[in-house]
């Protein structure tokens, strides 16, 4: 944790600012998702009100359902057709628009993230119903080419004239005799995309996991959870773990195929980076087939140390532990110099981050990193879990919402199920500081005074940013311009809109150099919105 705070602005009176703006009703049910941290003491009891439905009328950052599942979880992968049913609108939205990357071997193996499919319903096909166009989109995707597999992501459109994508899958699957299946993740399902990257997960394992039983002869085989190769984050991961003689089975699903979903069984370890959206799949594999998982992340050169270090002590190889120890120090030298270098620019400012997923938690070690406080902090989609660790779970009240959002029944694989790890091995590793299944969420990490905010709203930006007055703002594309417009630079998060990656070492320190290149550019104290320039005049009728 960080020092004492050089920000005197009282998270309570933000908060009370913030509500004063609301309907009483809308008030109540505001407050219970912006949280002040008040002091150190006081952080394990701190609730956060989260995964309930945006008030209708608030500008949110949020996403929908299907923008998680498509967009987020199946968006990543290269080699599945993943063809949206609905208005174009929806299919041009989910389209290349997080920046995934990918690396397909060659030039002539499959790779479809370029392309948008799109049913592109009409008014007539509202009218009279979709499926017989759909089945035309599938058949002319596969002549066109040929792919091993075909997704079907339903839009809101879908679940209201009641399209059976399902029906059509099975029946299209039949006939061309490729993976074929559908996704009812219709945008208007649970309260944000996070309901998307459930459903994702759960028909990623119904309908391809464990599709290919072919074990790997590499010695430390894992699947990395929850990484979607923004900005190339993956592949330098990638060469990391590589380096470290750590072999990836599978990624869900940053440069990913359906051959390495199929196949994520044979791993031995799940190591899982954004703990929303993957958690399922991680709890679903050690169910089903004995793998175990541990929560890493890989922002910021100390989480990637301690990740490292985690998982060489899983395999509990000292040659591995070894070769870890000696890849740290190799990437840390040039690390700690770039930290020395940048870190006298930065010190003592300020930042602030809403972001989807781990991001609002994770970065904050970089920042600290260059000395910088970080005031508020929330994500869009989270529960209650992600902020205020995993054993709340049992707390969390199941709404209807949640309810909307099938619940695999998962039960060991009768001649499939390995533990990989008896359970007196677990514990004894548990004993050495290895906790397996257990986020501690972001409440922790935030220091005293700062303030936690739920499914931000742009109200709640704008008053944030007068009464703080960060030096930087961090969130995704649809708040970039409204936050610069006040005069502060506003860094992307979600997609990095430009630069990256920034994971592990090398890209801890492209974030340095991206961070101290924006808070000491001298633009933005020159800039002024054109109200500052020529006020908003204003009237009022008068009775005649």
């Amino acid at each position: 944790m960080t020092g004492e705070r050089t920000i005197t602005v009282n998270p309570e009176d933000v908060k009370k600012e913030i509500l004063a703006k609301y309907p009483p009703k809308v008030a109540r049910k505001r407050g219970k998702q912006i949280t002040p941290v008040s002091s150190e003491e006081d952080k394990g009891s701190l609730t956060v009100g989260a995964n309930v439905r945006t008030v209708p009328g608030i500008i949110t950052q949020r996403g929908c359902c299907y923008a998680g599942c498509k967009g987020v979880i199946m968006g990543p992968t290269r080699d599945i057709i993943n063809l949206t049913h609905g208005p174009i609108g929806c299919g041009f939205y989910s389209w290349l628009t997080r920046r995934n990357q990918t690396r397909p071997p060659s030039d002539d193996a499959e790779n479809y993230m370029t392309y948008c499919f799109s049913t592109d319903m009409q008014d007539e096909d509202i009218v009279f119903g979709g499926e017989k166009k759909l089945k035309a989109a599938i058949q002319e995707a596969y002549d066109i080419f040929k792919p091993k597999t075909i997704s079907i992501f339903s839009t809101c459109p879908v679940g209201l004239i009641g399209d059976d994508v399902h029906a059509v899958a099975r029946e299209m699957k039949a006939k061309l005799g490729i993976n074929i299946f559908g996704f009812s993740c219709e945008g208007y399902k649970g309260v944000s995309q996070s309901a998307g990257h459930h459903i994702a997960n759960n028909t990623i394992f119904t309908h391809v996991v464990g599709l290919d039983d072919t074990i790997s002869d590499a010695k430390y085989k894992i699947n990395l959870l929850g990484e979607y190769n923004i900005g190339g984050d993956a592949f330098i991961i990638d060469d990391l773990l590589e380096k470290c003689g750590i072999s990836v089975v599978s990624t869900f699903s940053g440069n990913s195929t359906i051959d390495q979903f199929a196949n994520c069984h044979t791993a031995d370890l799940n190591a899982v980076m954004c703990h929303r959206s993957i958690n399922y799949v991680a709890d679903m594999l050690e169910i089903k087939y004995g793998i175990p998982w541990i929560k890493i992340s890989f922002l910021g050169p100390k989480s990637t140390a301690q990740s490292l270090r985690k998982i060489a002590a899983y395999f509990e190889d000292q040659e591995l532990i070894d070769t870890v120890e000696k890849v740290i120090a190799e990437e840390m030298i040039p690390v700690e110099a770039k930290i020395k270098e940048i870190k006298p620019r930065c010190e003592g400012k300020t930042a602030m981050m809403f972001v989807g997923g781990s991001r609002a938690h994770h970065y904050q070690e970089l920042f600290r990193d260059l000395g910088m406080e970080v005031l508020s902090a929330g994500y869009e989609f989270a529960h209650r879990d992600d902020y205020e660790g995993r054993h709340v779970i049992p707390d969390i009240k199941i709404d209807a919402d949640s309810r909307n959002i099938e619940e695999l029944e998962i039960e060991p694989d009768e001649t499939r199920y390995n533990p990989r790890k008896t359970e007196a091995q677990i514990k004894a590793l548990e004993e050495k500081g290895v906790a397996f299944k257990e986020y501690e969420g972001m409440i922790p990490d935030m220091a005293k005074g700062s303030l936690i905010v739920d499914d931000i709203s742009h109200h709640e930006t704008e008053t944030l940013i007068e009464m703080y007055k960060p030096d930087i703002f961090c969130a995704g594309i649809k708040e970039k311009y409204a936050v610069q417009k006040h005069g502060i630079p506003m860094k992307q998060l979600h997609s990095y809109d430009s630069g990256g990656p920034y994971a592990v070492f090398k890209g801890a320190i492209n974030f340095y150099e991206e961070i101290d290149r924006m808070l000491n550019a001298n633009i933005w104290h020159y800039l002024e919105a054109p109200w500052q320039k020529a006020p908003e005049l204003s009237g009022k009728y008068a009775a005649e």
